[in-house]
Order: C-alpha cells, then structure tokens, then sequence
C-alpha cells in the first residue's frame, strides 16, 4: 500500500484503508477481527470517510495513542484494546500521560478525568478552582460553594404553574418534568427558568434559556393544562416544534434551514448545505447525493446509482428498491405502495402517476389524497405554503424542487426555444402544434 493511492481508497474504500492501516501496526489481530472493529467504530459513510483521512494523515497515534486527533480515533483504539489488540496503543492524556480506557476532550485533545477538568474563578469564594457547577446565574462553582437550593424542583414548578392553572394536576406536571428534564440538576434549572419568566409557559416559550422547555410545555399542552399556550416560531409564526437556537430565540427546523442558504458551488442552487468540498464549498443535498463518488453498485440491477437502501447483501438503488405491500389509500387496491410524505397514508404506483380534476379546487393536478371518485390534489391536501410555493412565471402554486418555474411554464419555453423562428416567433404552419403541445393537460408527457 503506498502513501499516494490513500487519498483516494479514503473516499472509495475507507473501511479497507483503515484495516490495512491498522494492520500494518498490529500483527496480533486477525485482519477480520480488526475490519469487524472498524465497521463498528466507523458508523456511515461520511464518518468512515473522515476516520480514514486522520489515520492516513497521521497514522502514527496508532502506536502512540496521543492526541490531537478526532474523537472517533480514540474510540478505535479504545474499542481495539477491547478486542485484544497489544501493540495498538490506548489513548493517551495529553497532560499526564495516563493510558486512558475513557476519555474526555477539549478540542481535539484526550484528557483523563483531573486533567480534564476545567478551572475558573469561582463565584463563591473568589479562588480558582476546578469547575464543579454552575449556579442560577451561569456562574462558575467550585465543590466548596455549590449554590444549593433546599426546594423540590417539581414543587417550585407545579407551584409557577398552578398561579396559571389552578386545577393543574401534580403528578401530571411532575411527570411532563421527568420526560423533558430526566436528571435532577436539569430539573433544577428548568424550575429555576420558568420562576424567572412564568411568561414562557403561555406564549413566550420561543424565549426559553433551556431546550427542554419548549418539549415541557407541549407535554403540558397535550396533557390538557388550562391556560399552558404552545409557542409559535418566532420567524414563520406556525405552531410547530421550536428548539433549535437562533439569535437568542428558538426557532423552528425550517427557519434555521433558511438562515443557513449559501449558494451550492456545483449547481449553484440556494439551499443549505448537506456537507462542503475539499475546498471548503458548499454542497446542495442533490450535488453530495448524485456525486460519482457517493454512488454504488446496486446488487440487483448492477448500475452505479444512488444508494436507497442497505440489506446485508449490499446496497440497492432507488429503482430497485422493494416496496411493502400494502392496502392503497386512495383506490383500496392491494399493491406495492410508498408512504405519502404529504399524508403518511400509502399510495401504489398507479395512483402516484394518475393525474385528474381535483374535487375541491377543480385544477388538472397530481392525486394525493381523497378517493378515486372524490380526487384531491396536493395544495387542496396540505395547504402549507412552505411545501406549495408560487411559480416564479405563472404564480401557482406548485411543490418547486428546484429553482425556477413549474413544469407547464416549462413546456412551454422549451416549445419556444425548438419552433420559434429568428424573429421569436411560431410559424403559422407550427402554431396548431405549438398549442397542442402548450395546451395539453398532463405536461410531463409530451
């Protein structure tokens, strides 16, 4: 194995390339034993890939066990320790030298348990002291003067939320607390939280310090409490999940995805990045799924594809991938059908391609829902704006997978660009079949 090919078998192979690499230094594990290590350790694609270009960049932390290094490369040498491996070496601290059997980090640096703890001046007594806690106001503790609170965290919060809801059942809110906020000291700081600002319980949760809260209030909501009143994101104003931070407010997964737009630097669409290149650059999730080094072999039909599903014999692409059998929702036929992304109901192939009149809004659509008598299209099925967006050209409503115009508008400017003429227009004797084409009712067939 030569130094110039690992590049390259760390994106195309990078399990072999790690066995090998882990091999050539230990020679008292069965290269099997090493490679069932590696699978374990290495997880999907992406990590694996990352794991093999650190061992490739800096093999010698096999032998030495010292960091700085990704945290996956201290699990490895963890987990080979495990298996019985004598020469690779376990982690090392970087302080004091310990071989370590766990670990902890900062950076990309191993520490055992002293020299990992981190130091600060401490709020109570004013000495610097290892960090043992922090107290109400995010101020640093050490062991000697922990900020201690002599009151039942599920008393403190029952009691904010009874001057809400008086009839409010204690064991209900105590148990919203154990599902949100399950170790003692979060349930601290989740009581000491809502006695701050009772105010995030009945609107204002897109304010909320702590990620459980927004999770405590929904339990709080489905449970029934009077008066407990579930957030809106701050940014679309819709009613849904909220706990991803964004500029001191929780927002929801939609919005940080449209804080996050850069514009890809293969297709140049404006999305959020799935992954960057060697470069730095972004990626769509469509330029990192369809990259040739991201497809592989389909068992079945042997083409190099992407990847839909992974069985033990090996990989299987979109198109071959097996369907569960299942009672059609829309026309009551027992047939291979997928799951509606739109209504989680399974739909066969025929109803998935069949395009007719929607009983509610009367437009010529895609069926998604309803009955084969009674068809509903998709706007009519979920009318959620940030699914359905206007066409830049024609203004309906339409599921936009890429930028630009829907599919009619364009038919229509490909109808353009193959019979117009030099001055840009049609031929009189192309016109009857410029406006058959442009009028007919199912655009994906011509």
């Amino acid at each position: 194995m030569t130094t110039t090919d690992q590049p390259a078998r760390a994106v195309t192979d990078p399990v072999g390339l790690i066995t090998d690499l882990i091999s050539h230094v230990e020679k008292d594990l069965d290269p099997a034993a090493v490679r069932a290590v590696v699978i374990g350790v290495a997880g999907g694609r992406a990590k694996s890939r990352r794991l093999a270009e650190a061992l490739a960049a800096g093999p010698k932390v096999l032998s030495d066990g010292r960091s700085p290094a990704p945290r996956a490369i201290g699990d490895l040498l963890i987990a080979l320790r495990k298996a019985g491996a004598t020469t690779i070496s376990p982690p090392v601290c970087r302080d004091c030298g310990k071989h370590l059997r766990t670990f902890q980090r900062r950076g990309q640096d191993w520490y055992c348990g002293v020299c990992g703890q981190e130091s600060a001046e401490c709020a109570g007594c004013g000495a610097t002291r290892r960090l043992h806690s922090r107290d109400r106001a995010g101020r640093p503790r050490c062991s000697m003067c922990p900020d201690v609170d002599p009151r039942d965290p599920l008393d403190v919060i029952h009691e904010v939320i009874t001057a809400i809801s008086p009839a409010a059942d204690r064991e209900v809110v105590a148990g919203a607390v154990r599902r949100s906020a399950p170790r003692p000291s979060y349930q601290q700081k989740l009581a000491w939280a809502l006695e701050d600002n009772p105010r995030l319980l009945t609107g204002e949760g897109h304010l909320a310090p702590l990620r459980a809260i927004p999770q405590f209030i929904d339990l709080l909501h489905a449970a029934d409490v009077a008066g407990i009143i579930q957030p809106a994101c701050p940014r679309c104003q819709r009613v849904v999940r909220i706990d991803k931070p964004l500029e001191g407010q929780r927002v929801c997964r939609n919005c940080i995805a449209k804080s996050r737009i850069e514009e890809c630097s293969r297709c140049g669409a404006r999305r959020e990045p799935a992954t960057r290149d060697a470069k730095g650059q972004p990626l769509c999730p469509k330029c990192l799924i369809t990259d040739p080094a991201n497809l592989e072999s389909c068992i079945l039909c042997g083409k190099r594809r992407m990847v839909s599903t992974r069985t033990p014999d090996g990989p299987i692409c979109p198109n071959c991938r097996p369907l569960p059998t299942l009672v059609c929702s829309i026309c009551g036929r027992t047939a291979p059908c997928m799951l509606s992304k739109l209504t989680g109901q399974p739909r066969c192939g025929r109803c998935d391609q069949r395009e007719v009149h929607c009983t509610v809004c009367g437009r010529f659509r895609d069926i998604h829902s309803g009955t084969v008598d009674a068809p509903v299209c998709g706007p009519c099925t979920k009318p959620d704006a940030e699914l359905w967006r206007p066409c830049p050209t024609c203004g309906e409503a339409e599921r936009l997978t890429t930028p630009g115009p829907c599919r009619r508008c364009t038919l229509k400017q490909r109808l353009n660009d193959l019979l117009t003429d030099k001055t840009g227009t049609v031929p009189p004797k192309l016109q009857a079949l410029h406006d058959a084409l442009a009028s007919t009712q199912r655009t994906a067939t011509p």
